[in-house]
């Protein structure tokens, strides 16, 4: 069993190591150049005056044809002649023309040039045929190097690191293979890699060097300490997760290379090599994103294996990254028993090279026969934790009664004005996204500053005006979150807006995308349309983009008017009755007070098509820190029954901790029969 986290941050990260507390990015505090300081950064996602039209590969070619440039079509980029070279570095090593080096993603329309490592957007590309292109414009399409800070501490780092074989004492060279599961890598493999070991940190240290120059321009950390039974991985990048885009092991293929295996791991990149031969490339952000940035690396390829792990999420992550190098040339393999990640097939004697033969073609046309499905049918019904989801930290109720949130779903959240839905959603958000959950937020009513600074708050579970010398050192944690904000604000085309998301799958690897809320899209629907008609188009939208692309959206929806004295119940939704049925899960936020119970506001689990628990359960406001915490243990939980005449009849609790489900009957208004069993228990 292992745990991995991944890190950049710029933080104190308290772990003991010889009598040091560790400084920052993880480092002894010895090894931290100066004083922290404030470090501004370029933004990740730039708030753009206009939009940025999408572009389709169709368009692309036109455009290459009108002006006369030669492309080939490859499998996720076109490849071309490069503007930003000169002749004399097209020669490469042998003579021969270097040509066709810059690749233009299909979807995005990004470029790389191979040659001069120039990238940039599509409108980038055509300022440089047309020669729109200033000096200043064409230094930041050519710039590859790193901050100066970085690039001193990667320099540092490196040359205190050693090789693992080099270590002067042969029982800490044996632990330090021990703890990460070298025994069976040999020193030649590590040679091979480059891999070194920072004894200050008990780290190993894989090297980002840069194709063809072999410049040093990052470097990945990989700590290890022992937990329990298992071993807890620690991962720290320099520069930070976002900037690193290091594919480990690139600089050793070769151009000939037809085929390789794809890892989440560079230690299962290492093992695969010294059984199989075959060339390896480790993702450089594991099974949480594949950057288009990379593609082009991955072109010459006519097949590619992808083995990230031994879990659902691995498999599930195979599945999403195959969709974007072209299923039709990927293969995956299954996690299972005899099929675990690569370093743990070695150290148990597997067969690697098997294991990769049996490995499963992505793309098929069509499902002929159970015989294609079983194997999916056997992987769900052994992880059925797994394929629950991702469950809630921060609400084990809800846990509880949704088990997790799934890939795929379309969630539909209501309440009533002005009862906390952006606040409640933002805190529901933010505890997937700190679990690896990379997220998209759509905020039409409130901006994207006050948004952030809700979460943030939530985040730092404290006020930070209060405290505002520890702003710094909160917001490089919460940067580092995989978290995104759409720039689109007040009332939006649905088009438009799916665009937007398809991009941000595309590019992200987005999971879980929120839309508060629905009615900031109806403006712009044509106004011949009624609004319950133009409702149920945008909710047919959203749930088909959730299926296709294998991503969750939850989306708020405004309730229509009731009386203050009457609770919201799923016909409340604004519009048809479009939403429910599309939606896999209805929340209401329910502003009153139980029948006996303390608190003024509750969550009720309306429909939950997983699994059907349903049930509610109360919140409390935190306004220091604007977060929904549990109650204490001593407050009973009550769950809201209706009799046949639709009353509210109080029940007496159970004593039972957590939230109550309740049974069909009880979801459709009547009392449980007293001779019948119970609802079940929710799992502890």
């Amino acid at each position: 069993m292992w745990v991995l986290h991944r890190s950049g941050y710029p933080l104190r990260i308290l772990l003991s190591l010889r009598g040091e507390w560790m400084g920052r990015r993880g480092l002894p505090r010895s090894m931290v150049p100066g004083p922290p300081r404030r470090r501004y950064r370029k933004e990740a996602l730039p708030a753009l005056e206009a939009p940025v039209l999408p572009v389709t590969a169709t368009e692309i070619r036109q455009y290459l044809r009108a002006h006369g440039i030669p492309f080939q079509d490859g499998h996720s980029c076109l490849r071309a002649p490069s503007p930003f070279v000169g002749a004399l570095q097209l020669k490469d090593q042998t003579g021969a023309m270097a040509s066709f080096s810059l690749f233009i993603n299909k979807t995005t329309g990004r470029f790389l040039c191979m040659t001069s490592l120039a990238e940039g957007s599509w409108e980038d590309f055509q300022a440089s045929v047309e020669g729109r292109v200033d000096g200043d414009r064409e230094e930041v399409l050519l710039s590859e190097a790193p901050e100066a800070e970085d690039s001193e501490e990667v320099r540092r780092i490196w040359d205190r690191a050693i090789p693992l074989w080099e270590l002067p004492e042969p029982e800490e060279a044996q632990l330090a293979r021990v703890m990460f599961g070298l025994t069976k890598v040999t020193d030649d493999t590590l040679r091979h890699f480059s891999v070194r070991y920072l004894r200050p940190a008990r780290s190993l240290v894989f090297p980002w060097f840069s194709p063809g120059s072999m410049r040093l321009r990052g470097l990945k950390l990989l700590g290890a300490e022992g937990q329990g039974d298992g071993v807890h991985y620690v991962e720290t990048t320099i520069p930070r997760p976002g900037a690193y885009h290091n594919l480990f092991g690139l600089p050793l293929i070769s151009r000939r290379d037809v085929e390789v295996v794809l890892t989440s791991r560079e230690l299962d990149s290492l093992a695969l090599n010294q059984s199989t031969g075959l060339p390896t490339l480790a993702l450089p952000r594991g099974t949480a994103c594949l950057p288009p940035a990379l593609l082009p690396y991955l072109e010459q390829f006519r097949r590619i294996v992808l083995w990230l792990g031994d879990d659902l999420r691995s498999w599930e992550a195979a599945k999403l990254f195959a969709r974007k190098l072209n299923p039709k040339r990927c293969s995956l393999v299954r996690p299972g028993d005899q099929q675990p990640r690569p370093l743990e097939a070695l150290n148990q004697g597997l067969n690697l090279s098997r294991i990769l033969r049996s490995a499963l073609p992505a793309w098929h046309k069509s499902i002929v026969s159970f015989r294609q499905l079983r194997e999916e049918v056997l992987g769900e019904l052994s992880n059925v934790e797994q394929v629950a989801g991702v469950r809630w930290s921060r609400f084990p109720d809800l846990s509880r009664l949704l088990k997790g949130h799934r890939k795929g779903e379309l969630t539909v959240f209501t309440g009533p004005t002005g009862s906390g839905k952006t606040t409640f959603i933002s805190e529901y958000a933010l505890d997937l996204c700190t679990q690896g959950v990379n997220t998209l937020w759509g905020s039409f009513e409130i901006s994207n500053v006050r948004l952030a600074r809700i979460m943030l708050t939530q985040f730092a579970l404290g006020r930070l005006e209060d405290q505002l010398d520890k702003y710094d050192e909160w917001a490089d944690r919460f940067e580092d979150l995989p978290l995104y904000f759409m720039t689109f604000h007040g009332q939006q085309n649905i088009r438009t807006v799916i665009d937007t998301m398809q991009h941000a799958v595309y590019v992200y690897d987005i999971c879980h995308v929120v839309i508060d809320n629905l009615q900031f899209m109806m403006g712009h629907e044509q106004l011949s349309t009624d609004r319950i008609a133009a409702q149920d188009y945008i909710v047919g939208a959203f749930r088909k983009f959730a299926t296709d692309s294998s991503c969750h959206v939850t989306l708020v929806i405004h309730p229509r008017k009731e009386d203050d004295d009457k609770e919201l119940q799923t016909a409340s939704i604004f519009g048809s009755a479009k939403a429910s049925q599309e939606a896999d899960n209805v929340l209401i936020l329910q502003d009153r007070k139980l029948v006996t119970g303390p608190g003024k506001r509750y969550l009720q689990v309306a429909k939950n098509r997983f699994d059907g628990d349903v049930g509610v359960f109360p919140l409390e406001f935190n306004k220091s820190s604007l977060t929904f915490s549990i109650p204490p243990k001593s407050k009973a939980r009550l769950k809201k029954i209706k009799d046949d005449n639709g009353l509210v009849a109080k029940k007496p609790s159970s004593g039972k901790k957590g939230a109550v489900p309740q049974n069909s009957e009880t979801s459709l208004g009547k009392a449980p029969n007293p001779t019948q069993p119970g609802p079940s228990k929710p799992s502890k």
